[in-house]
């Protein structure tokens, strides 16, 4: 968490406008799969990053008020009632009163645009090979209270435990040291997330906890357990619990 990747990509989100609910529903109707969006100009400006050429802009509204002189009565401060001139009608002053009014602007996605690399906090798929990979997987079959089977997980995940299926289940085909820290990530969730039936003593019910807490948790352990057996986790596990957290 005091990583200077984590205090760049802080700095980076900070740049970034948050829109209003209808701005976010506009934006959703027209590219679904926008993520980071920024005007032409702060594109550049913010981010050292251009619009790539032929881009459709996303229409949102922005505020753009404009004032106007008006006549408005004159108000007593102290009574709240207008105040009279000598001809008994209430006395006016001309006065400038903004309007609020808003128009049509265009942003971009950051899929639209290119140049300086964004600062992220994604997780790179461990892919180093692990000494008596098949061994520790032995031993984590043993060791995890539910059966874990290998499969295409259509969703993009590496693995889960369901409750409901009392299973957990991993990613077939993935690198061994992302096959490992996986089987201990889902084995930490079944022994103290499982709200019919936490199996460590003295655990509060899973039920009770985050999603945050719970994968901070879960993660915490393998990063652990990991690295007691010399399995080096920390590129993915620090930006996952930073993530999460």
């Amino acid at each position: 968490m005091n990583s200077e990747h984590f205090k760049a990509y802080l700095n980076t989100m900070s740049k970034f406008h948050n829109y209003s609910f209808n701005n976010t529903l506009l934006i959703a109707m027209q590219k679904p799969d926008a993520t980071l969006v920024a005007g032409f100009q702060a594109w550049q400006k913010n981010f050292e990053r251009h619009v790539n050429k032929g881009e459709k802009g996303i229409k949102i509204m922005a505020p753009a008020p404009y004032k106007k002189k008006q006549e408005m009565e004159v108000i007593d401060q102290t009574t709240g009632r207008p105040v009279l001139g000598d001809d008994g009608k209430p006395k006016t002053e001309e006065v400038e009163i903004t309007i609020p009014a808003f128009r049509p602007v265009t942003v971009f996605d950051v899929s639209q645009t290119s140049g300086k690399e964004i600062p992220t906090l994604g997780t790179d798929e461990l892919k180093f090979s692990v000494e008596g990979f098949e061994d520790f997987m032995k031993a984590m079959e043993k060791v995890a209270p539910v059966p874990i089977e290998y499969m295409d997980i259509s969703s993009g995940a590496k693995g889960y435990f369901s409750p409901s299926e009392q299973k957990i289940a991993i990613q077939k085909d993935m690198g061994e040291s992302q096959t490992v820290k996986t089987a201990v990530h889902e084995t930490a969730h079944s022994l103290l997330h499982d709200k019919d039936n936490v199996r460590v003593e003295g655990i509060e019910d899973g039920d009770k906890k985050t999603r945050s807490t719970k994968e901070v948790e879960a993660e915490s352990v393998a990063y652990t357990v990991c690295q007691h057996f010399g399995i080096d986790t920390s590129d993915y596990t620090f930006a996952y619990v930073a993530g999460w957290s």
